[in-house]
């Protein structure tokens, strides 16, 4: 997924954010010799807005974890988010490695018992164990 599919999104969002900010502004310290400005700046919003609704094709196949929006919801950096994902997944490699190894120790404890126990079908087995 390409980052410049994102580019003209982002271009528009932060337009957006900026002119929401200014008509915050605007819009706190109302005068009424300040009426054009305050329309002006509704219609911008307006426009941003429309510009928005066109990126949505851009990136409607774009899936974000609801997991990422938790993280905003918390005002965390949602790139955060990745590198949490990325330690959690190194955590439960090495415990599957773990597993895996006493697996293996496992299996190879038991064959020795078992081909003391039953030397003839352990012999079967490692031979049909081979042909695979």
């Amino acid at each position: 997924m390409g980052s410049e599919k994102f580019d003209s999104l982002v271009e528009n969002l932060e337009r957006f954010i900026e002119n929401t900010r200014q008509l915050g502004i605007i819009v706190s310290d109302f005068q009424p010799q300040g009426q054009v400005t305050l329309n002006q700046k509704l219609h911008t919003l307006v426009t941003g807005l429309q510009e928005l609704d066109k990126n949505k094709s851009q990136v409607q196949d774009v899936q974000v974890p609801l997991e990422v929006f938790e993280y905003i919801d918390q005002g965390k950096n949602p790139q955060l988010y990745t590198k949490d994902c990325m330690e959690k997944a190194v955590v439960k490699n090495e415990q599957v490695k773990g597993k895996i190894e006493t697996f293996r120790k496992f299996k190879k404890s038991l064959v020795t018992e078992l081909s003391k126990m039953f030397p003839e079908e352990m012999d079967k087995y490692k031979t049909s164990r081979d042909e695979l």
